[in-house]
């Protein structure tokens, strides 16, 4: 696990996120309980915030995907108050990010007598239907802006899951969400959200994340180990995945540094250390998965809940990261060519 001195009510945090599991609603009164007292990301203790993240990773990757963007959203409210650009938010309940964008969907805001409106539509808005309030990127003009959005008013309508197969994460569908003269409130202004030094951190969080489900894996292959007794073949994977977690964990830590020493600040350099960073704790996630697969056979696979319930979450959560797609942006970025 990362390195680092935790508060005393981690423990608390972590047997919350045990506890809650799959369970939706448990995982949401852990993020409001817990999210705040999370560190601000570039506030001097970075690495205690992704610690944590990995801590209840390692619990249940339920729990971790809800607070990770529960504590992002209220990092990023943070960090426009900081700018004096946040306007009166004073972020309570549960919270989201909804910023992606697709093909066949878009969502515009327009500035009215009444305030600002959003109309439209935001694909692959996580709980989009259970949550209390959601930061969510659109269009005003041609410039993408984020706004606070209440998430319960009658002019907002989350699609049901219906459609969401994935055995990973299962309770957790990211489905389509739809808007009509919505009201809400601008964080940052025109591209702020783009653009402020902290763009970049709240993808690493979720590569903490990420590290804790891929550690707790490599528990239950020692724990295997112990009870069989180490042979050769064995002994490789338990080695084998512990050079993918030390450079995991590695290159996390040297990015909490980094952040915390304003390296990490800004569209270029952020964007750099959050695709290396990334792209690093991504491949030790899939190494550990296949060398785990690979040493433990299909019996915990097919018989023990905890696990392969671990590894479904694990390989859907980790698709987060664009592979191929996300070396081809570090690798124009690294020669210089990642305008």
């Amino acid at each position: 696990m990362l390195t680092g001195t935790l508060p005393p009510w981690s423990a608390d945090l972590s047997a919350a996120a045990q506890a809650a599991g799959e369970d939706v609603a448990l995982g949401l009164q852990l993020a409001a309980k817990f999210g705040a007292q999370l560190p601000l990301p570039g506030g001097g203790a970075t690495g205690l915030r992704w610690q944590l993240l990995a801590e209840v990773g390692a619990a249940d990757l339920t729990a971790a995907r809800i607070l990770e963007a529960h504590g992002d959203a209220l990092a990023i409210v943070a960090e426009a108050a900081d700018a004096g650009d946040a306007g009166d938010q004073a972020p309570s309940g549960t919270w989201g990010v909804f910023a992606a964008e697709g093909p066949n969907a878009r969502l515009d805001a327009s500035m009215g007598s009444a305030g600002w409106r959003l109309d439209g539509t935001k694909p692959w808005c996580s709980l989009g239907g259970v949550l209390d309030h959601a930061l969510v990127t659109a269009y005003a003009g041609q410039a993408r802006r984020l706004f606070a959005v209440d998430l319960q008013q009658p002019s907002v309508r989350a699609e049901p899951s219906s459609g969401w197969a994935a055995r990973g994460l299962r309770n957790i569908p990211s489905g389509p969400v739809h808007f009509s003269a919505t009201p809400a409130r601008p964080v940052g202004g025109p591209g702020w959200y783009l653009t402020r030094p902290g763009f970049a951190w709240g993808g690493l969080g979720v590569a903490a994340c990420w590290y804790g489900g891929a550690w707790a894996l490599s528990r239950t292959l020692q724990a295997a180990a112990v009870r069989r007794g180490l042979d050769q073949l064995l002994s490789l994977h338990v080695g084998a995945v512990d050079v993918a977690l030390h450079a995991a964990s590695t290159s996390l830590l040297d990015a909490a540094r980094l952040v915390d020493g304003a390296a990490g600040d800004g569209a270029a350099s952020g964007e750099l250390l959050a695709l290396r960073v990334r792209s690093v704790v991504a491949d030790a996630v899939e190494r550990v998965i296949t060398h785990v697969g690979h040493a433990l056979g299909p019996a915990p696979l097919a018989f023990d809940e905890e696990h392969a319930r671990r590894v479904a979450d694990l390989e859907i959560y980790v698709r987060q990261h664009h592979a191929e797609r996300d070396l081809a942006r570090l690798g124009a970025l690294v020669s210089g060519d990642g305008s």
